[in-house]
């Protein structure tokens, strides 16, 4: 980790660089979030939760991607690739995805953290899962449907639908999940076979298959500095790292645009 001369951030001090980037009583934001790029933060990924909730205020909602990218088809794994003998098995051993106990992976300390959060709530999507904490959590993470997974039965369009900000700590629009709603926003996508394992009724577990949109992120760093030069993000300092504030609704809706001008039919 980083240090300041300033010294450590504290929660009371996230607290009023998050107020001064525009976290308001009362919203729901949906965060992503690298702590290590805020530098030394004493008390780690529990200060971040603390400052965030004392900015929102008791009627704020916390929202973080608890996804499962390892629960899918293996078929699909490129980093790294796993041999074709394996898939078979893989497929028929793969524990269930259980929005209780199975962890994310890949998403960070922070949303593991919130994800374990007393009073937390998780979607039930076995691949990509959001967590929610707060008065809001069960609105956002309800329903989320298997298909269609990041579209309009999704966490992301429930934020959509709620006005909801996106706040992106020490992180780029790379990794701005909401962008992807625009993807399902566009005419006729392309679409994929997904697979993933789920808990069954009876506390087993199967393998099950649907179609999807094939998702594409490549062009979101592209896509997030144009954002930015509209003037649709506020950006500040958080410990030592940057932050990104944005209301959700104005990026999906950029986005779609975006993707009409920029991404060719074969792209989608």
């Amino acid at each position: 980790m980083t240090t300041d001369a300033s010294g450590p951030g504290t929660r009371r001090s996230l607290a009023a660089q998050l107020r001064m980037l525009g976290v308001r009583p009362g919203g729901t934001l949906l965060v992503h979030a690298a702590l290590r790029q805020l530098g030394f933060v004493c008390g780690g990924p529990q200060a971040l939760v603390l400052a965030l909730r004392d900015a929102l205020g008791p009627d704020g909602t916390i929202v973080v991607p608890t996804h499962t990218p390892d629960n899918s088809d293996p078929a699909q794994w490129r980093n790294p690739p796993v041999p074709g003998d394996w898939w078979s098995l893989i497929r028929a051993e793969m524990p269930g995805f259980d929005p209780a106990v199975t962890p994310s992976r890949f998403m960070g300390v922070f949303a593991e953290t919130v994800r374990s959060w007393p009073g937390a709530l998780r979607s039930s999507h076995p691949h990509v899962s959001f967590a929610a904490l707060g008065p809001a959590a069960g609105r956002v993470v309800t329903g989320h449907t298997r298909a269609d997974m990041l579209g309009e039965g999704s966490p992301l369009a429930r934020l959509y639908d709620l006005g909801a900000s996106v706040l992106l700590l020490g992180v780029g629009h790379a990794v701005n999940t909401s962008l992807h709603l625009a993807e399902y926003r566009r005419p006729a996508p392309p679409r994929e076979q997904l697979g993933a394992a789920v808990r069954t009724a009876d506390g087993g577990r199967e393998w099950v298959w649907w179609q999807d949109v094939r998702l594409d992120e490549t062009d979101f760093g592209a896509l997030g500095r144009d954002l930015e030069a509209t003037g649709a993000v506020r950006t500040g300092r958080v410990g030592t790292g940057t932050g990104r504030l944005m209301g959700q609704r104005a990026a999906v809706d950029f986005a779609v645009q975006w993707m009409a001008r920029n991404r060719t039919t074969e792209d989608a």
